[in-house]
């Protein structure tokens, strides 16, 4: 076995053997994606229903005054 110093095979570098990717992994679909997609998910569930809440106090809002013009 050669103990070589060189740019190509630095030693004592932490090489090792990579990790096995799965077809998904390789693509960009790992685990720790559809992580990020489940907290898009939830960040975008909890903006449409604050936007909703905040349509609905505004129509609440303009519903007496349009009653009153009546």
């Amino acid at each position: 076995m050669t103990d070589s110093k060189n740019i190509n095979n630095p030693v004592g570098q932490g090489g090792g053997q990579r990790k096995k990717l799965s077809r998904a992994e390789r693509q960009n679909n790992g685990p720790h994606r559809n992580l990020d997609r489940q907290g898009a998910a939830d960040r975008k569930a909890e903006l449409v229903r604050k936007m909703r809440e905040k349509a609905q106090r505004a129509e609440g809002a303009e519903t007496p005054d349009a009653t009153e013009q009546d």
